[in-house]
């Protein structure tokens, strides 16, 4: 039996495109029983053709999550922790997270990268020119993907951790 400090746990991370949430996921992945699961991966892997426009990516996103939902679970109830690299920046991806820790009945914790525009924009150039990300994004493109960001709140309930930009 599980001492319940090594009972399963889903690691889930929100903040906006470039604040660190896949390095910290990484970190998470380092431990024994942590298996991770990066969005951008299984997206530029299955639909790199098919997105161009932020729509194409919420749509691509839906069919990868509808997909891997029962994988996520079978993991969860096979004892592993699942460190879960997708975007929960909106309510609604957040719900869906939490459905599954919830049907399986596991720890949750929600990792909060709480990183001023400014410092996620200078992260995202370097990225972009380091060329190594699946996806390139743009200012323009980040200014529009941070208009639809909701940080997490108080009524939905997960363990939350809150990381704030060094030196804030």
């Amino acid at each position: 039996m599980l001492r319940s400090d090594d009972a399963p746990t889903l690691h889930l991370f929100c903040g906006k495109v470039a604040s660190g949430k896949s390095t910290l996921a990484d970190r998470f992945a380092e431990r024994p029983g942590n298996i991770l699961l990066r969005e951008d991966v299984w997206l530029s892997g299955l639909y790199a053709d098919q997105m161009s426009s932020l729509a194409d990516f919420v749509r691509c996103s839906s069919l990868l999550r509808k997909t891997i939902t029962p994988h996520v679970a079978a993991l969860l109830e096979s004892g592993l922790s699942v460190v879960l690299d997708f975007h929960a920046n909106t309510k609604e991806s957040r719900q869906w997270m939490r459905a599954i820790a919830d049907k399986v009945e596991c720890k949750h914790q929600l990792h909060f990268l709480d990183v001023p525009d400014e410092v996620c924009k200078e992260r995202l150039r370097q990225r972009n020119a380091a060329g190594k990300h699946e996806f390139s994004v743009s200012e323009a493109e980040f200014d529009r993907i941070s208009s639809h960001f909701q940080p997490p709140a108080e009524d939905e309930s997960f363990n939350l951790k809150i990381y704030p930009a060094a030196g804030s």
